[in-house]
């Protein structure tokens, strides 16, 4: 009955894969309470026909007809299209956003944050992009407006005038900036491999800087990252044009930056972009529509989807009539990038022109060379945003990047390139033999930390001693401490290195005095030596 099949779920389920100490010891209970209700149940029945075996196949049937009955309350999982790290899946981004920090640091980036809460106003200033239609954006109790961000640039915008006056466009702050973030970025869209509605994103942006220099920096810095996680020119290619040389190939055809769409007052120059950017994704027919949708006729269409297939900054300029400031620009980014030691990454490519509307010059875009994955990152140079923000003064140039963890980590999975973190534990593990050597095993942890230890002080004792090490070894511990009476009366604590072997190849053990803690590792090499 359902009283038979409550007591036998409240034994807990069977565990998958392979248990932990603590889970061992569980698990002989479990089988214990439940060959004890077999055995109950076998006697109570008294009918040949329900073995015990029958009886748990039966009770283990009903059971799971109650778990497939009961519902999984929603708020148990996490939002759609987010993710929760657990220990282990925060080791690894700490990793990766480590790798992003020393990049940048080692290119003298000064790393900055702000709320994750911004002003719905500052991303609608930028009108006729996919982005505003996929803010998480609500009215506070305030009445206000606002929005989780959807990326960081606008933010970077509002802090850097912030620090300038508005009257004249000085800045306050000593040019160049260089600056990082890693912030985290909400967008509502479709969710898919590599795409999340939450991501974390490195941002870095050089302020002040007119020229391609700014560029060469950063496209620098990405290439170092890469090369520094192992992933070679091979494998990833960074694909570079530049708005500006595109705004002179759509003028050809009568579309020029800040022309209104008489149909909504959008900018028709911008949505051009945004259409253009799905070239790769929805194929040129695709394009030609939804260019004719805002007034571009199928001649230009063609036209232009010809612009965009021109392997060579050369044969570009030939289409558009000869070199401009932008090709020249372009030239000059690939000859320093030879300088550098970057160009192998970066392959020019026409049709790239990036999203956002704000980008004024050169724009780039990581790409995985087996095309099996969306863009890695992307940046570009945007000279007009603060000025939309904060006026005709502030004309302050501007260039960054935006990289996100999602589809980086996808590629370094199947890259191989993760790191194993089985051992990157704490240093030790320490374990009271009972609950009255309890306040040594304390001390000691103490006294270890003192000396620049991570220590895990066990509040447990487990009910063996193996048991003890086993977890220590499964947590990736490097050393063991058991605090043991017989070694505490001689004033000593036992301590097993479980990384490091003798000549016998027998783990490292040695008694260290209770007020020489800090000698453990001299104890352990001469004993790993002798």
């Amino acid at each position: 009955n359902s009283e038979h099949v409550g007591e036998w779920a409240s034994f807990g389920p069977k565990l998958k894969g392979k248990p932990t100490p603590e889970q061992r010891v569980a698990l002989a209970e479990r089988k214990e309470k439940r060959t004890a209700m077999k055995q109950r149940l076998f006697e109570e029945l008294n009918d040949p026909k329900w073995t015990e075996k029958k009886i748990e196949k039966e009770l283990d049937r009903l059971m799971e007809e109650q778990e497939k009955a009961a519902e999984r309350p929603e708020y148990l999982d996490g939002p759609s299209g987010t993710r929760d790290f657990y220990p282990p899946e925060m080791k690894v981004q700490r990793w990766l956003f480590d790798n992003f920090r020393k990049t940048a640091a080692s290119y003298g980036f000064e790393e900055y944050d702000a709320p994750v809460l911004e002003h719905v106003k500052l991303y609608e200033r930028k009108a006729g992009e996919e982005i505003v239609d996929q803010m998480y954006n609500f009215t506070d109790k305030e009445g206000k407006h606002v929005t989780l961000r959807p990326e960081m640039t606008p933010t970077l915008a509002r802090m850097v005038l912030n620090k300038t006056n508005l009257v004249t466009g000085e800045v306050r702050l000593t040019l160049p900036l260089k600056w990082f973030s890693i912030p985290q970025c909400w967008r509502f869209e479709t969710t898919q491999r590599g795409r999340k509605r939450e991501h974390y994103q490195w941002n870095m942006d050089i302020v002040g800087v007119n020229h391609v220099h700014a560029e060469l920096e950063l496209l620098a810095a990405a290439c170092q990252f890469f090369r520094g996680l192992g992933i070679g020119p091979d494998v990833v290619g960074i694909k570079v044009n530049s708005r500006a040389v595109l705004e002179a190939v759509l003028s050809k055809h009568g579309i020029t930056k800040g022309q209104k769409d008489k149909s909504d007052g959008g900018d028709v120059f911008a949505k051009a972009c945004v259409i253009i950017d799905k070239l790769d994704k929805i194929g040129g027919c695709a394009v030609t529509d939804l260019l004719g949708e805002i007034g571009v006729n199928a001649d230009s269409a063609a036209d232009i989807l010809k612009a965009l297939e021109a392997p060579t900054v050369d044969q570009l300029s030939e289409h558009i009539g000869g070199e401009t400031e932008a090709v020249g620009e372009v030239k000059r980014l690939f000859e320093l990038a030879k300088d550098y030691g970057i160009d192998d990454y970066l392959i020019f490519d026409a049709s790239v022109v990036r999203g956002l509307a704000y980008y004024t010059g050169i724009v780039w875009e990581a790409f995985d060379r087996r095309g099996e994955l969306r863009a890695i990152m992307g940046g570009g140079r945007y000279d007009r945003l603060l000025e939309l923000y904060g006026g005709a003064k502030c004309q302050i140039p501007c260039v960054g990047f935006g990289f996100g963890d999602c589809v980086i980590m996808e590629l370094l999975k199947e890259c191989g390139k993760l790191p194993d973190f089985q051992e990157s534990g704490v240093d030790y593990v320490v374990c009271a033999f009972s609950p009255e050597l309890y306040g040594a095993a304390c001390s000691i942890s103490s006294k270890l930390r003192a000396c620049g230890c991570t220590v895990d002080l066990m509040p447990t004792p487990k009910k063996r001693v193996a048991a003890s090490f086993t977890y220590a070894d499964q947590c990736g511990a490097r050393r063991m401490v058991f605090v043991a009476p017989d070694e505490i009366e001689k004033g000593v604590v036992r301590i097993k290195d479980l990384r490091t072997k003798d000549k016998n190849g027998e783990a490292v053990q040695v008694d260290c005095p209770l007020d020489e803690m800090h000698t453990v590792d001299d104890l352990v090499a001469n004993a790993a030596a002798n």
